[in-house]
């Protein structure tokens, strides 16, 4: 059982290799490979695990950003591009761009460097808001989304 699970893991290892998937490793051993606004990103806010050039996900803040060149899986119940039960920062108006997202709820910290231009909220209850401190840019309930005008440094969501 042992041999079988060894040989499945060695196999898997040569496929990725082979088709050129990338790799959390082979991302950080190649920091030209990184997406530069990840790579900002990841001086910024610590714990960040990169997952490929421009996929980074931090476990402890249950925060993930997508670069505007990667993909993410959609499902019924997302919008747009913000996956089922999360909060989504977005880099362009009208959902497009670069994403920050967010599965827990509360008073959310945005990145300096990462300017938010439109959010989405995949939940189905509650609302979120961009704000700038406590002043209101943006509010979106489940299920919706919105652009924002004005410069937002954090995220509320009420559930």
């Amino acid at each position: 059982m042992r041999r079988t699970r060894a040989t499945m893991a060695a196999l898997v290892g040569l496929v990725l290799v082979l088709t050129g998937v990338p790799t959390a490793a082979s991302a950080a051993a190649n920091p030209d490979a990184v997406d530069p606004q990840a790579a900002q990103l990841l001086e910024e806010v610590p714990g960040g695990e990169l997952v490929a050039p421009g996929h980074i996900v931090w476990p402890e803040l249950d925060m993930e950003f997508v670069a505007a060149s990667g993909s993410s899986g959609l499902s019924a119940r997302s919008v747009g591009s913000c996956s089922t039960g999360r909060i989504c920062a977005y880099t362009a108006y009208n959902l497009s761009g670069s994403i920050l997202s967010w599965g827990s709820c509360g008073s959310i910290a945005i990145p300096s460097t990462f300017v938010t231009r439109s959010i989405a909220n995949a939940r189905t209850s509650g609302y979120a808001q961009a704000r700038n401190g406590s002043t209101v840019l943006a509010t979106v309930y489940a299920n919706g989304s919105a652009n924002v005008y004005g410069s937002a440094n954090n995220i509320r969501c009420y559930l």
